[in-house]
């Protein structure tokens, strides 16, 4: 009974939490070497990680970049937008 409460309490508690998510979508503009450059100076990416995120862009089309409070991501997305890549938050 006891366990049963608990994960009902934590389930309800992960559903409070919403976590956003900066979404990138690629295009035809941009070169790899710029989209990594601006996912490591807006989103904080290592560059193996902004790597790797570029390469998703360019094969499946979109990549989430970034996860986490809208506040947080904004700035970050904006970022992104004012250099000329296409990203939104979800």
């Amino acid at each position: 009974m006891t366990k049963e409460k608990y994960s009902e309490e934590l389930l309800l508690k992960e559903e409070a939490v919403k976590q956003n998510e900066i979404v990138l979508f690629n295009d035809e503009v941009n070169t790899f070497d710029h989209v990594i450059e601006m996912l490591i100076y807006a989103c904080d990416h290592v560059p193996e990680q902004a790597e790797q995120c570029a390469l998703l862009v360019h094969y499946k089309g979109k990549c989430t970049v970034k996860t986490g409070a809208y506040e947080d991501l904004e700035p970050r997305c904006s970022k992104l937008l004012q250099a000329g890549l296409s990203a939104e938050i979800v």
